[in-house]
């Protein structure tokens, strides 16, 4: 009869263990589904950008050559002197 009296107390020290332990499994659940969430976003921008620039790249006419031809300007250009 001993044995029954010991059963339920190391059962409800286990309870309270696991109560914590869900809490910082759910805790670290979270932070880890923020992060593959922050690093999919981060993917998809970085890939996004790639194929934009690649498109636009093979799509260039003959004018974006010459598109800032002429943006060198000099320090006085605009103040009215």
């Amino acid at each position: 009869m001993s044995t029954e009296t010991e059963v339920p107390s190391a059962a409800e020290g286990a309870g309270e263990k696991t109560a914590e332990e869900a809490k910082e499994s759910s805790t670290l659940k979270w932070i880890g589904w923020l992060s593959v969430g922050i690093t999919v976003a981060a993917v998809g921008i970085f890939i996004g950008r790639e194929i934009r620039r690649r498109y636009k790249f093979k799509r260039r006419t003959p004018y974006d050559f010459y598109a800032h031809a002429g943006e060198k300007q000099t320090g006085e250009f605009g103040l009215g002197i």
